[in-house]
């Protein structure tokens, strides 16, 4: 979900004005005759000087540093893009369309970059979160409604739907959250800033690629703040790279179009190493003592060498005779869920580098799957 800006904006694209309003009119509450405690022996004028000071220096120091930039400095950095995206062969026309409502990068997109999560979610947290009852419920769902188009799709690129289905659930709940955003805006911003700005400009002339080829109008090319577009999350790489027209309208549109959804998700995970003949992997019970330096994905072991080290289904049955090699992981570490895993989870990975969203999807697809 795409949080609301905090704080007003300047016509720079910086917050401090608003910010330091919003300190000045915090300060200024604070009663000069206030004594809580009549031990605590200083003038709260004072305090309140200090109060200003500090809060000023410490929120100011944290802006962004993309609040520091001028005006000038955008609108230099917006034109020698703009040469860059010509001499790259994208049109007048669609430069002028995309560019020139461009005026200031967005605070609130950088400040959703910068974050990061005071602590770490667990596996099973992330897990739980996301394979709910509901999404279980609505993948059925979308498996009886789409029943040709998937069969289409699994057969022409051998990845079981069960497993397009919940790539689906787990990016966009099926197509209801694929994000508001403007991206070429959010791109833009996120090209200007300097924490990743060369991958960001990248994506920004992919996106432009996108519009000049004409497979989604500038109005309705909308995503996450990042940049991932529609109903499986692409980014415009990933769109140029994998994205496909199953439909036969001569678009590519994963915005709107089911089928091209799904055959783009299944095109870029058959090209990612999919077999068919293999599920993702499977919870496991592991024995007591058990070596956790053998947990990972840089070893492989074959499910018979597993069994014999007393790694169990987690119902406590025998692992599956069959000649695999796999991986185990237990992200959480010692007393955390643990699971064995296969070549599908690694395709997986060339989707999303987490394996917790892995985990997820493969969760998802059982659940899904189940009578």
């Amino acid at each position: 979900m795409v949080r609301a800006p905090v704080g007003s904006t300047s016509n720079k694209g910086s917050r401090v004005p608003g910010a330091r309003r919003a300190i000045l009119k915090f300060a200024e509450d604070i009663p000069l005759t206030v004594r809580p405690w009549k031990w605590l022996n200083f003038k709260m004028k004072s305090f309140r000087s200090l109060f200003l000071t500090v809060v000023t220096v410490c929120g100011f120091s944290a802006l962004p540093a993309l609040a520091k930039g001028t005006a000038s400095e955008f609108a230099s950095w917006l034109e020698d893009f703009r040469a860059e995206a010509r001499s790259a062969g994208i049109s007048q026309k669609t430069l002028e369309m995309a560019l020139s409502g461009v005026k200031e990068p967005l605070p609130q997109v950088v400040d959703l970059d910068r974050k990061q999560p005071e602590s770490v979610q667990t596996l099973e947290d992330y897990v739980t979160a996301r394979v709910s009852e509901k999404r279980i419920a609505n993948g059925r769902r979308m498996m009886s409604r789409y029943p040709t188009w998937l069969g289409r799709v699994e057969d022409q690129y051998e990845v079981q739907r069960r497993f397009l289905v919940a790539l689906w659930g787990i990016e966009s709940n099926y197509g209801e959250n694929m994000g508001n955003v403007q991206v070429v805006q959010s791109l833009v911003t996120l090209a200007y800033d300097k924490r990743r700005g060369p991958y960001f400009r990248k994506e920004l002339l992919n996106a432009l690629r996108i519009l000049d080829a004409g497979h989604i109008s500038l109005e309705r090319m909308k995503g996450s703040w990042a940049g991932a577009m529609g109903q499986c999350q692409f980014m415009p790489s990933s769109f140029l790279h994998y994205a496909v027209d199953a439909d036969g309208d001569r678009r590519i549109d994963i915005w709107n179009s089911v089928p091209d959804v799904l055959a783009s998700a299944a095109n870029y995970l058959a090209r990612a190493g999919w077999k068919d003949d293999q599920t993702w992997g499977r919870p496991v019970r592991l024995p007591e003592k058990f070596d956790y330096s053998l947990a990972g994905l840089d070893t492989r072991l074959p499910l018979s060498r597993w069994q014999s080290l007393g790694v169990r289904r987690i119902n406590g049955r025998a692992l599956p005779r069959r000649d695999l090699d796999a991986s185990l992981i237990a992200p959480d570490g010692p007393g955390g869920p643990a699971y064995l895993v296969y070549d599908n989870f690694r395709a997986l990975l060339a989707w999303n580098r987490s394996s917790s969203f892995a985990v997820a999807v493969g969760t998802l697809s059982d659940r899904i799957a189940e009578d």
